[in-house]
C-alpha cells in the first residue's frame, strides 16, 4: 500500500472545484493512477483529519499534441472528487 502522501499527488484548484467546495462540501484532488476509492478515503482522513462521505473518480485520459514534426502525449491522470460530512472544511489558500 502506497503512503496518503503517494496516493494524494496535488489539490485540484478550478473554478468548477473552488464553487463546489463552498456550495456541497466537495474538492477535487489530483490522485495516483493505481489509487482506489478506500485508498483514497483513507488518505484524505489522515492528511486533512475530516470524515469523508463518498468519493467519486474520473479517469482522464492525455491529449494527443503535435509540433511541427513531433507528435506527443500528455500523461494520463486521476480525478477524486471527494464529499465531507457538513461542517467539514479543507481550506487551501489564506489569502482568498
Amino acid at each position: 500500500m502506497i503512503d496518503s502522501y503517494g496516493i494524494i499527488l496535488r489539490p485540484l484548484v478550478t473554478e468548477k472545484s473552488l464553487a463546489q467546495n463552498s456550495e456541497r462540501y466537495k474538492v477535487s484532488f489530483l490522485v495516483d493512477l493505481d489509487a482506489n476509492k478506500h485508498e483514497i478515503r483513507a488518505a484524505v482522513e489522515r492528511i486533512f483529519a475530516v470524515k469523508v462521505v463518498e468519493v467519486n473518480t474520473v479517469y482522464l485520459k492525455g491529449k494527443h499534441k503535435r509540433t511541427r514534426m513531433r507528435e506527443g502525449k500528455r500523461p494520463d491522470q486521476k480525478k477524486a472528487i471527494v464529499t465531507l460530512r457538513a461542517g467539514d472544511k479543507i481550506e487551501f489558500f489564506e489569502g482568498l
